[in-house]
């Protein structure tokens, strides 16, 4: 007579099913993926406002402290010596007292290393240097500074956003939008 216990059956994955669990794993990946890009980026881009909000305050600290006057600046830097009249110095250079740290110049999204080629990632709208601040005029046509962009991204670094999204402007009176507006005849 045997009188041990009665065998237990141990039940085990086949490897079919570790397969179609691996693959199910990998389709929810592919998924998530590029949801979870689109919220990183969501994200630089809220830092990039951010850096633009603040190169806003600088340039509204300039205007009060220079009578009322726009800087006179280039979006780049030039191979001109500070000495020659054609010299006007880049954004990264005028704005540095008021900005105190120039990585506010540079938008987490810029992949093309532009800050780092030009010391800032976000241009400068030349037709205003110089200007009153109060009565910017663009072509010989008066515009309200709601209507006048000052700063913007230098590229498309958003355009994981969408078309519509993927670049940042700074207008004249402190607000920010992610899309130039440029209104036509009605």
């Amino acid at each position: 007579m045997n009188l041990s216990p009665p065998a237990k059956i141990v039940r085990a994955f086949t490897l079919i099913e570790l397969l179609v669990v691996i693959a199910i794993i990998a389709m929810l990946a592919a998924l998530l993926l590029p949801a979870l890009g689109r919220a990183k980026e969501t994200a630089r881009a809220g830092v990039c406002l951010s850096n633009l909000h603040q190169v806003g305050i600088a340039l509204q600290i300039y205007v009060s402290e220079n009578n009322n006057k726009m800087p006179a600046m280039r979006d780049f830097s030039t191979n001109l010596p500070p000495s020659d009249p054609q010299y006007l110095p880049p954004i990264d250079k005028r704005l540095a007292p008021q900005l105190g740290n120039t990585n506010v110049l540079r938008c987490p999204s810029d992949r093309s290393h532009i800050f780092e080629t030009t010391g800032s990632s976000y241009g400068w709208n030349s037709l205003v240097n110089g200007q009153d601040a109060e009565h910017l005029r663009l072509f010989t046509y008066n515009f309200d500074s709601h209507q006048v962009h000052l700063v913007f991204d230098k590229e498309d670094f958003h355009r994981a956003r969408g078309k519509d999204k993927s670049v940042n402007f700074l207008y004249a009176d402190g607000h920010i939008k992610n899309l130039l507006e440029i209104a036509g005849p009605p």
